[in-house]
């Protein structure tokens, strides 16, 4: 039996989750001001978590854990951690 494969896209793998899947994962804020634009205000040296969607895209940051899962839950995505 021939084992057949096929190309995923980074695209169409990006793309799998979107607007299902986020994931979460704890940051420096340093870290954060970097991917996150509007996070510039953020003080240097704090430890947050930060959710991102399945392609990516920056969603929320708190120094909460429980508050960005509620957010995510709230928002009907199903998240998974980062280490």
């Amino acid at each position: 039996m021939a084992l057949m494969t096929q190309k995923i896209s980074t695209n169409e793998l990006a793309a799998i989750g979107d607007g299902h899947l986020a994931y979460l994962r704890r940051m420096s804020s340093d870290d954060i001001r970097a991917r996150f634009p509007a996070a510039q205000s953020i003080q240097p040296g704090l430890h947050l978590w930060a959710l991102f969607g399945a392609d990516g895209t920056p969603l929320a940051v708190s120094d909460d854990r429980g508050s960005i899962l509620a957010s995510a839950s709230e928002n009907q995505l199903l998240t998974v951690s980062i280490h």
